[in-house]
């Protein structure tokens, strides 16, 4: 029987998932990236593989099955990654109320309640003054996501012989070619992974989708001094409102409703506020979510600073240099989902709309999507 060949355009996550799946199946298969290297949005993020951002049922056993996939590449690939877990931190009644809340909804998942000694112990750059306490989940997985994307292509390269072309922006398809300039590629399934691009390939088709995109803002803060480590990612409170998984708790009803009257600009702009380490001791900072079809390409100094002082609110390092600020772009479902799967023409399959959980939920989608 013939080696099946599959065509897969985009090498931000979506695509080196996508590529993987298909390779460890035996497929022969060709990644085009029209970029020199992957830059968009999946390396500008947090590295944050978040199984507690998904609730119960099929999104969280995708998570897990993500992170599982994470752990074995990462350990093949000779990638950086950290299995830190997150620690979501409460300074009020009603903030803990949604903790202890939190605790009981997923006691399958052996979250922990922390005291705020327990907390200084395990995290000694979290602001004591006036915390009542912490939940603390072992699930959530850490990788730099410039050095995780970059070097994935090489690992499937060296393992499974997927081939990649750089350079070569795929214009059109008529299953079962690709079409670049110049170029024809064939194969016999060809899958459609470009992110935030909804103008060159089916633009029609996205057209019509319930999708937009989202830009966010993110900064890197200095590597800590003598290789201090911060610990489990951070976490305000303010993420209690961002999460899906969260909305399990009835007593976050209460807590939204302060925060619109305490925090109406953090929720205008999408901002909620969290922190990781990577493999060198920098810190990685944000973020905020402002959604529509175009966007300026300019960061809002104002956003960053709303950010900062926040920050200070729950976690004070000991160098807080800001060495890096940027934005990203990515697509995001406006109906609640948190992928796209469709076929646009027979052949041809388009895997996109991760919004902001690519990292955590694409290679366990398709992973499943190949089965």
């Amino acid at each position: 029987m013939a080696q099946r060949s599959a065509i897969v355009i985009g090498a931000g996550i979506a695509g080196l998932a996508t590529a993987r799946a298909l390779a460890v199946r035996g497929y022969k298969v060709t990644v085009i990236e029209r970029s020199g290297r992957a830059v968009g949005a999946s390396i500008r993020n947090f590295g944050m593989i978040w199984p507690i951002g998904q609730p119960d049922g099929g999104m969280y056993e995708t998570a897990m099955l993500s992170r599982k996939i994470w752990k074995t590449v990462c350990t093949e690939a000779g990638i950086w990654h950290d299995e830190v877990g997150s620690l979501h931190l409460a300074y009020s009644a009603d903030e803990f109320a949604v903790l202890q809340e939190l605790s009981k909804v997923y006691q399958h998942r052996n979250y922990q309640l922390l005291t705020p000694e327990e907390i200084k112990a395990s995290s000694p750059n979290v602001v004591t003054e006036s915390l009542i306490g912490g939940l603390f989940s072992s699930d959530e997985l850490i990788v730099d996501p410039r050095e995780a994307i970059a070097k994935i292509p090489d690992y499937l390269s060296d393992k499974f012989g997927v081939e990649f072309k750089w350079g070569v922006a795929a214009t059109d398809i008529a299953y079962p070619s690709v079409f670049s300039a110049g170029e024809t590629f064939e194969a016999d399934d060809i899958y459609v992974c470009s992110g935030a691009d909804f103008e060159t390939l089916y633009p029609k088709v996205f057209a019509a989708l319930p999708i937009t995109k989202c830009k966010l803002q993110m900064m890197r803060m200095a590597a800590q001094p003598e290789a201090q480590r911060i610990g489990p990612a951070i976490c305000g409170a303010l993420s209690l409102a961002h999460y899906s998984s969260f909305k399990q708790a009835t007593s976050l009803d209460a807590l939204r409703k302060r925060f619109e009257a305490e925090y109406p600009e953090y929720l205008r702009w999408g901002i909620h506020v969290m922190v990781s380490q990577n493999q060198s001791g920098e810190l990685t900072v944000g973020d905020s979510h402002e959604y529509g079809h175009t966007h300026d390409p300019f960061d809002k100094r104002f956003i960053n600073q709303l950010i900062l002082d926040y920050l200070k609110t729950f976690a004070r390092f000991a160098d807080e240099t800001v060495i890096e600020t940027w934005n990203g772009i990515y697509p995001k479902l406006t109906n609640g989902e948190t992928n796209l799967v469709l076929e646009p023409e027979p052949g041809v399959t388009i895997i996109n709309g991760f919004g902001g959980v690519g990292m955590t939920l694409a290679f366990g989608v398709c992973e499943q999507l190949m089965k």
